[in-house]
């Protein structure tokens, strides 16, 4: 298993821009990544494997559909939050930050925008929770 030797220097100050709220949500999706993803990314990427087993610690690090309300599954978030989570997914794995945010942007954004109340009680809450998934 490969380790991961990942620093985060804020060479540019951007930390002081950010709530404590943001730094907690992208230090535990760091930190996730850290644990679950660097380990064995790089041997699922040599076995064209999808890391499938993962898509649930997505699920609880609220990266499907971070900016979703609460009421329909998701974590009720701003688009900066969102964009941490991103960024940490990404900085693990593209495939994994694209299973993400297609799941978030292209398959949960649509059917809360412009689904009917039935659709995002029956659609969102699985899609959250990794239960279902759209991309």
């Amino acid at each position: 298993m490969a380790q991961d030797r990942f620093q985060s220097p804020d060479y540019y100050l951007m930390d002081e821009l950010l709530t404590d709220e943001h730094k907690l949500i992208r230090d535990t999706v760091r930190a996730w990544v850290k644990k679950e993803v660097s380990p064995i990314i790089e041997d699922a990427c040599q076995k064209c494997e999808f890391p499938a087993h993962l898509i649930k610690g997505l699920a609880e690090v609220g990266a499907f559909g971070p900016y979703i309300p609460v009421e329909y599954g998701g974590g009720g978030l701003d688009q900066i939050s969102y964009g941490l989570i991103m960024q940490e997914l990404e900085r693990g794995d593209s495939g994994l930050r694209s299973t993400a945010s297609v799941q978030s942007s292209l398959v949960m954004y649509p059917i809360y925008t412009y689904g009917s109340e039935e659709q995002r009680k029956k659609y969102l809450p699985k899609l959250a929770s990794g239960e279902w998934m759209g991309c």
